[in-house]
């Protein structure tokens, strides 16, 4: 079976192959547009979004209170690092835990901030509990 894939899909195809590491290969599709459930592609074909951005976007796409909300907060402080602590990170780390029943939380933006955590966390275990030397 053949699949067409139109001019604007094919092109912003191969640009992104051309210049994107290969880690995985995506679904023959641009998404252009979003709102909901519903995603739109470069040539205005409509798909329900089933993946939901692999649960990052389990409330949809655009969803008003939610951009609301982050506009909020991007008109005061788009992003600090953790080097500092902002005024919304302390009750936000105390309602997580709350929420999840835990003393302590630590938000994270990557894999690799938490594979690294995981390590320090087996490593101070391990001299605590196992009594392996420094």
């Amino acid at each position: 079976m053949t699949t067409t894939i139109p001019d604007l899909t094919t092109s912003a195809l191969v640009e992104a192959d051309a210049y994107t590491a290969h880690n995985y290969h995506p679904l023959p599709v641009v998404i252009a547009d979003a709102e909901g459930a519903w995603v739109t592609d470069v040539d205005g074909r409509r798909y329900l979004d089933c993946l939901a951005g692999y649960s990052a976007l389990n409330f949809g796409h655009r969803h008003p209170k939610l951009i609301a909300a982050a506009h909020e907060q991007l008109d005061r402080v788009t992003l600090t690092s953790r080097a500092f602590v902002h005024d919304q990170f302390g009750p936000f780390c105390h309602e997580l835990a709350a929420l999840c029943g835990t003393d302590l939380v630590l938000p994270m933006n990557t894999g690799a901030e938490a594979v690294e955590t995981a390590i320090k966390l087996a490593r101070k275990w391990g001299y605590l509990v196992k009594g392996v030397p420094a």
